[in-house]
């Protein structure tokens, strides 16, 4: 990162942390708003619909046949954030591979606590399935920022115990993977991380957990049974709260024989690949991404 890239990020963040620990309608709106609101290019085509009766948002490329789909889930703690709020990074990541993203609307705590957010990622997932046959073959991956990270691997645990067929490949943007809170980062990254901190996130894991259990695997995909996963990427920055999520995710992945990916990118925020018109690092973890999929669709359609 150069000191022009590290002072811009220091500009955009001036303000401190996100406030994500107040009234969550009130913190909806501003979060919802700042990230919807961001302009996209010319020739991103947005098309709304439905999977499995679910609400989604087709984001694609003006121009061209797709070459496959992402299913992808947004951030937002499980209590913020919509279809629309993934569109910047992920037309970013459309544009690069040629693919569309279907982007999940899924439903939000506290009003609809877990399992809703899972129901309807497995809903929309089953709706792929209908249309693709098998989604390894067909080109499909599963995406997630943030908790829709954590929703993604969840995800994928839940379509193995369903005894669905996997998809070729998922990628996971600093998950957020472990709604107990007890990775080591939560405390030793307060100092540098510069958009959150545990006290807040503590408030919304507890929106969406409720009287269920924390640690279920389900809710906390780092303690989850991984084998039979298709290849993940990982990526996080070191910077952030959510790094050991990370870092534990993969490592249990690679102990259930998950071939797996994992990238940590050091003095960087949580998703940073969202700033890679203004990082470089940004910019070099999405052509990262760009070859995993090539690989693993190549490999996924050889099968």
């Amino acid at each position: 990162m150069s000191r022009e890239q590290r002072e811009a990020l220091d500009t955009l963040f001036r303000t401190g942390p996100l406030e994500i620990g107040g009234d969550h309608l009130q913190q909806r709106e501003v979060f919802t708003g700042m990230l919807a609101s961001r302009p996209l290019p010319d020739d991103v085509i947005l098309t709304p619909g439905s999977l499995g009766g679910v609400p989604v948002l087709e984001i694609a490329i003006d121009g061209g046949a797709p070459k496959g789909t992402l299913l992808w889930f947004h951030g937002g703690f499980y209590v913020f954030g919509s279809a629309r709020t993934s569109a910047a990074l992920a037309s970013n990541v459309a544009r690069r591979t040629g693919m569309k993203v279907i982007s999940v609307d899924y439903r939000l705590a506290p009003e609809h606590r877990y399992p809703a957010a899972l129901d309807d990622a497995l809903a929309a997932y089953r709706a792929v399935l209908d249309e693709t046959g098998n989604p390894g073959q067909a080109g499909v991956a599963v995406v997630g920022e943030s908790a829709g990270a954590g929703l993604a691997a969840a995800l994928l645990v839940s379509a193995r115990e369903h005894k669905l067929p996997m998809p070729a490949a998922g990628i996971l943007f600093s998950p957020y993977a472990d709604l107990t809170l007890t990775g080591a980062s939560m405390s030793a990254k307060t100092a540098v991380d510069p958009s959150f901190s545990p006290e807040a996130i503590a408030v919304r894991a507890k929106d969406y957990v409720g009287a269920a259990d924390a640690s279920d695997p389900l809710i906390s995909p780092v303690f989850a049974d991984l084998h039979g996963l298709p290849p993940l990427l990982i990526q996080a920055g070191s910077n952030e709260l959510l790094l050991d999520d990370a870092v534990r995710l993969a490592a249990r992945a690679a102990a259930d024989d998950v071939p797996v990916t994992l990238e940590v990118t050091p003095g960087v925020p949580h998703l940073f690949q969202a700033f890679a018109a203004m990082l470089e690092e940004g910019e070099a973890a999405l052509r990262r991404v760009g070859d995993f999929l090539a690989a693993a669709f190549t490999s996924g359609s050889s099968e």
